[in-house]
């Protein structure tokens, strides 16, 4: 199983990214997906996560009514689209997988190895 990042970067406050994770070697569409981050010195926390099958949806309270998570199983790729990013949203972005749904209560199946994400002030 791979999960591989993409489209992290350094942005200014207020603007806005958009994270790949590109899943393979999965049946994709039977996989609750999931983005988690670790900024410096704290511990990894969870962001957001989509389950399998009706696209349900959490958010921690942190990142609602700003980043989007969504998925595509045809292209077997899961997408967090962030909004009105702040410098505290400042850190490493993995992906994240497991059997249902990817929740703040973890049981991660599978992780991919992390976009960084910079947002300066």
């Amino acid at each position: 199983v791979e999960l591989v990042e993409s489209g992290g970067g350094l942005v200014q406050a207020g603007g806005s990214l958009r994270l790949s994770c590109a899943a393979s070697g999965l049946t994709f569409g039977n996989r609750g997906m999931g983005w988690f981050r670790q900024a410096p010195g704290k511990e990894r926390e969870f962001v957001a996560g989509i389950n399998r099958s009706n696209g349900l949806t959490n958010y921690a309270d942190s990142v609602k009514g700003r980043f989007t998570i969504s998925r595509d199983n045809v292209k077997n790729t899961v997408y967090l689209q962030m909004n009105s990013l702040k410098p505290e949203d400042t850190a490493v972005y993995y992906c994240a997988a497991n059997q249902f749904m990817v929740t703040k209560g973890g049981g991660v199946n599978y992780w991919g190895k992390g976009t960084l994400v910079t947002i300066s002030s």
